[in-house]
């Protein structure tokens, strides 16, 4: 294993959290009386120093292997973590580190629930820390330490692919850095564009950059104690949806767009199919609000909306307690909530090109029932899938409900209902922390709280990449 090079990436990804703690040190020695201050110079200070010695390891070779990427995917992400929690620690506004690494890992994960009640009396470097640990994770920290690491380029594809979002990873460039580079300035140019938008649609410019944020990485963290529900603005709500819809979709079609190729979007059968299941969701949602709560059409539209993009992109923004909805509608969005986004998207669950690929898996086998001599492949458009992918995606369904249960399990016996144990575990591993504005974490047990932050890790490498490390672990100590 070379472990020097996984040292000397780790170094330079704390080195990297280190520089982006400084705009939340800059805000809290603009702001008068915050006492975040001190918290956030410590905690640049300790991080940079850890990331800096880390650097001066000299590996060899700069090969990565699986294994390395692996390793440098799970690790990276739970070292960004814990740094990440020392602000929230030392400044006192989350005095628990148990709360504090939650807090941290659910911000870079960017699944969105929180420790914190009331966010409008937190000073603005803590609020903005929060908002860009939800942007820096949605990209994937993996692909911003390979844009700004060209050394590692010579089996970096090893690193991204160890951590991108779906079956399906592909280069949109020869070389890695240059991929990572490019996504991230589609990344970073719908971040510019919806603060513009927020800020000609009545909000702030701090409010805007904490939304667009939250929105393009589809983390959810808001700086209002009601989230979006607290502008009750149509035209805000719009330009969110627009954006969690868009940042649901695999960013190398962005790029394709980006570079000429309009009918890129048109031509993929995921982006198609999920494009389909919001608008199906939409009008049944706005069907059964019309129905059981006799809600105008215009408000059951609206509300539907905004709640099945927030729900099947992950974000988690609301602009009413759908806990307090039918049950139907409820259902539908609990359904969305383990669909999810597009595969190379910012957005979490299972992924929809993995429901595709499944479905057609089982309708190919009752095919061979009829026919059991006949050869039928799966198919995507005109592509063949190798059997592989769709035994690794098989594989990945078994997994994720066996992971849901026995997390499960283990919340029901710490004493939590059976309801909210399935629940907090399902929005957890499908990084969507906000279920309902009075779903609160922080009255869970210390050791339930470690399980979700668990879940959440797994969410967003996809199960294989934290388990395999886990599995080397122990391989290791038998």
């Amino acid at each position: 294993m070379n472990t020097y090079l996984i040292l000397r990436a780790l170094g330079i990804m704390l080195c990297c959290e280190a520089v982006a703690m400084l705009p939340s040190f800059g805000l809290s020695l603009v702001e008068e009386g915050s006492d975040d201050t001190l918290a956030f110079f410590t905690s640049i200070t300790i991080t940079a120093i850890i990331g800096l010695a880390l650097t001066l390891s000299k590996p060899r070779t700069m090969q990565v292997g699986y294994k390395e990427g692996f390793i440098v995917a799970t690790s990276g992400w739970l070292l960004l973590s814990i740094f990440g929690a020392i602000p929230y620690f030392l400044s006192g506004i989350i005095p628990l580190p148990v709360d504090a690494f939650f807090e941290s890992a659910s911000g870079f994960t960017t699944t969105g629930a929180s420790m914190i009640t009331d966010v409008e009396t937190l000073p603005r470097g803590i609020l903005f820390w929060r908002s860009l640990t939800n942007w820096l994770g949605g990209m994937g920290i993996i692909v911003l330490t390979l844009a700004i690491m060209p050394s590692l380029n010579v089996a970096g594809f090893r690193m991204f692919k160890a951590e991108v979002p779906g079956p399906t990873k592909s280069k949109v460039l020869p070389k890695v850095a240059q991929t990572a580079k490019e996504l991230y300035k589609v990344y970073l140019c719908f971040s510019l564009v919806e603060l513009l938008l927020l800020k000609t649609a009545g909000m702030s410019w701090f409010d805007s950059l904490i939304h667009a944020l939250g929105t393009v990485a589809t983390g959810g963290f808001s700086s209002k104690n009601t989230n979006i529900s607290y502008y009750d603005s149509l035209s805000i709500e719009l330009i969110i949806v627009f954006f969690m819809i868009l940042c649901g979709i695999n960013f190398s079609l962005h790029y394709s767009v980006s570079k000429g190729n309009w009918l890129a979007y048109f031509k993929d059968t995921e982006t198609k199919t999920y494009l389909a299941i919001v608008a199906v969701a939409v009008m049944f949602v706005s069907i059964n609000l019309v129905n059981d709560l006799d809600y105008s059409v215009d408000k059951a539209a609206r509300l539907a909306l905004f709640q099945v993009a927030s729900v099947i992109t992950s974000t988690g923004f609301i602009t009413e307690d759908f806990y307090q909805w039918p049950d139907l509608s409820r259902y539908l969005l609990f359904t969305l909530m383990l669909i999810g986004a597009c595969s190379g998207s910012t957005g979490g669950g299972i992924k929809v090109i993995r429901l595709i690929i499944l479905m057609k898996a089982i309708s190919n086998q009752l095919a061979r029932l009829v026919h059991p001599q006949a050869v039928i492949p799966v198919r995507l458009g005109n592509n063949v899938i190798p059997q592989e992918v769709v035994q690794t995606v098989q594989n990945f369904f078994a997994l994720f409900v066996v992971i849901i249960g026995f997390a499960t399990g283990l919340l029901v016996a710490m004493g939590l209902d059976l309801a909210t144990a399935a629940t907090t575990v399902v929005t957890s591993i499908s990084c969507l922390g906000t279920v309902s504005p009075s779903t609160v974490f922080v009255d869970l047990p210390a050791a339930a709280k470690l399980i979700l932050t668990f879940c959440m890790f797994i969410g967003r490498l996809e199960l294989f990449t934290v388990l395999v490390v886990l599995n080397m672990c122990f391989s290791n100590k038998r």
